[in-house]
């Protein structure tokens, strides 16, 4: 290199470096989040996987109204897969039943989502959920895996018989407590959702008429849920407690 001017040295050595720096960086590519390929460290295992697709089957239906906190929802598991059910369009709604709706009409709403839930069928499993209620991802996981494909329509709750002597279509209905009641489109397709009764009635009870008078309680899987993994009014495990309670006009 003795004839080389020291200009030419120093491109010499400034393509050297260059040389070293993109071939480090090609060979490193993978460490680093901007790499071609993803960390390994990064890539979902075959368990959380599978939990993926299982969950790929459920719509959580969820009714809301103008009190309703969705940002905590939105910051837990269940924002996924979430079908808020709303009076009036707005962002984020998956179902609106162009009606307002009081506490004293949800009946109506029920009518609204279950006519709605016809239409999704790629969805193989609906939870429907209250707003001041929280369930565990893990148990979610466990129900959709134990009961994918069965055979016959399922209705998980808290279960009970209503007493309605005034409408008979509805008088000892088997039905699910509201703050849970997990179920797969197999119910969704029998639900009568053109049961007649007279008055306002507890919605709850109203889908369990509905269950009743399209699918015929012999022909349910009625199965009672795990209280141990559903919350209702408050969150309480180990350290934490958390009012899920309703604040009146917040």
């Amino acid at each position: 290199m003795m004839g080389l001017s020291s200009r030419h040295l120093r491109i010499l050595v400034a393509l050297g470096v260059a040389g070293i720096l993109a071939t480090t960086l090609i060979l490193t590519a993978p460490m680093h989040a901007w790499g071609t390929t993803r960390p390994s460290t990064h890539d979902p295992t075959p368990q959380r996987v599978a939990e993926s697709k299982l969950l790929d089957k459920l719509a959580i239906i969820f009714p809301v109204n103008n009190n309703t906190d969705m940002q905590f929802y939105r910051n837990t598991w269940l924002r996924d897969y979430l079908y808020p059910v709303c009076d009036w369009p707005a962002p984020g709604c998956k179902i609106v039943c162009h009606e307002t709706s009081t506490y004293h009409t949800l009946d109506k709403k029920t009518f609204c989502f279950s006519r709605e839930m016809k239409k999704y069928r790629d969805k193989e499993f609906f939870l429907k959920l209250d707003d001041d209620a929280f369930v565990d991802k893990d148990y979610m996981i466990g129900l959709i895996s134990n009961y994918t494909n069965w055979d016959k329509p399922v209705y998980i709750s808290d279960h009970e018989r209503t007493s309605d002597h005034s409408n008979s279509n509805v008088d000892g209905a088997m039905y699910g407590n509201g703050k849970f009641y997990f179920f797969n489109y197999k119910l969704v397709e029998c639900v009568d959702v053109n049961l007649k009764y007279r008055g306002r009635r507890n919605e709850d009870a109203i889908f369990g008429a509905m269950v009743r008078s399209g699918c015929g309680e012999p022909n349910v899987e009625y199965v009672q849920e795990d209280d141990e993994f559903v919350w209702h009014k408050s969150y309480t495990h180990k350290n934490k407690y958390i009012d899920l309670g309703y604040i009146k006009n917040h």
